[in-house]
């Protein structure tokens, strides 16, 4: 069996989209608070470089899979899926340069404004997160994506829209 990479690399973005909002939060109180300086945002810093990192991995490897999952998946469903990914991608690199830009600006208040910008930024992240998970999801439970990994490429189940016309004839 030759397993996609696409499944194993979208873990890592999705898994931080999931926290960053509660992280960056987190960072941004305890900075406003005194309890730690403004270094400490360089952690999330990190940790989103690595989100936005790790879904244009995730990205990238879908477009390898794509020529082969697309013998079994409608193509608008497989271009849902990849839309959803390429605005979770902008919209995770965008919040990343306002928390980058949280660290070089000069002015504490400055700071600390695009630091909270960068929390909404977050959110925005999980919510595009949330829609290309679905989709993906969708992908591999309504319309059998991970099939084409699991039987040898002559033995191919039936694409969803035709497994729906022959249970419509049964």
């Amino acid at each position: 069996m030759n397993s996609p990479l696409h499944p194993v690399l979208v873990h890592l973005p999705l898994g931080l989209a999931v926290i960053m909002p509660l992280i960056s939060a987190g960072v941004l109180f305890a900075w406003f608070k005194g309890w730690l300086n403004m270094r400490a945002w360089a952690v999330v810093v990190v940790l989103q470089l690595a989100l936005a990192a790790g879904g244009f991995a995730a990205l990238q490897s879908g477009e390898q899979d794509e020529d082969r999952v697309e013998r079994v998946v409608p193509d608008a469903a497989i271009e849902a899926h990849e839309e959803a990914a390429q605005v979770f991608v902008w919209v995770a690199a965008a919040t990343l340069a306002l928390s980058a830009a949280a660290l070089v600006v000069p002015g504490e208040k400055f700071k600390q404004g695009l630091a909270l910008a960068t929390v909404a930024g977050t959110l925005g992240v999980l919510g595009a997160g949330y829609v290309t998970g679905k989709k993906g999801g969708e992908l591999v439970y309504a319309h059998n994506a991970g099939s084409v990994y699991s039987h040898p490429a002559g033995n191919m189940p039936a694409p969803a829209a035709k497994r729906e016309h022959n249970h419509e004839v049964d």
